[in-house]
């Protein structure tokens, strides 16, 4: 028996109302002057329980990502500084995936699949997109995570409302988020020498040509399908 409408939609409700509580009590504490004011704390709990300290973590990560709240990148900076590259990286692209799943997965039973049902059925502008989008969906999810103007935000909603299968929007996130992840946790296994220094990261790396270059040759591979698809098409 299907759930009610206003039952599919309470998720996001929840998330909604959770996010802007989350916004006001945590914003204080996602800056680089709190990371760098609670450094000897938080360094110290790691050091006495690493397990309970990356729990704890993840957990954090993991809230931030499905709330959507504006601090996943100090969030990632944070997991290198506290734990280094490895085990940071892992860390953080799992707890971002997680994340992420959650809100797409709100997103998706809330709006998407009801969405998606009335542009199957519709002949509308939108709905001739979707379907465009339905044949290249590997090669458009991975396009949102590699490309960095895209908002990780944006990334995990989109696919919800386009109610894109749970599998391929996991595999194209877990996958897609691990050279960006790679960047900043490697930009954050470094915080402690920029605190002594007292310096900051530059937060733009990400579009630094020597790892922007990069990205987009992925980027240009990944979208290789959509882009071969005419020619394909003329020789047959």
């Amino acid at each position: 028996m299907p759930r009610p409408t206003h039952l599919k939609r309470l998720p996001l409700l929840v998330i909604a109302i959770a996010a802007v509580a989350g916004l006001i009590w945590l914003r204080p504490y996602l800056t680089f002057d709190s990371l760098a004011a609670n450094r000897a704390l938080l360094e110290a709990r790691v050091a006495e329980n690493h397990a309970l300290a990356a729990a704890l973590f993840c957990a954090a990560y993991i809230g931030i990502v499905a709330l959507s709240l504006p601090g996943a990148t100090i969030a990632t900076l944070t997991g290198g500084f506290l734990f280094g590259l490895f085990p940071g990286l892992v860390y953080n692209a799992a707890s971002a995936t997680t994340g992420a799943v959650l809100i797409f997965l709100a997103t998706r039973s809330g709006l998407g699949e009801a969405l998606a049902a009335r542009l199957d059925a519709s002949e509308s502008r939108i709905a001739r997109l979707k379907r465009g989008l339905d044949r290249d969906q590997w090669s458009v999810l991975f396009l949102m995570r590699l490309v960095p103007a895209v908002p990780f935000f944006v990334a995990n909603v989109i696919p919800g409302l386009l109610a894109v299968p749970l599998h391929r929007f996991f595999i194209t996130t877990a996958l897609g988020i691990l050279p960006g992840a790679l960047v900043y946790t490697a930009m954050g296994a470094g915080l402690g020498e920029m605190f002594d220094a007292g310096t900051r990261p530059d937060l733009g790396v990400i579009f630094a040509p020597h790892i922007l270059l990069p990205l987009l040759g992925l980027s240009l591979l990944t979208a290789l399908p959509m882009l071969l698809r005419p020619f394909r098409k003329d020789r047959a």
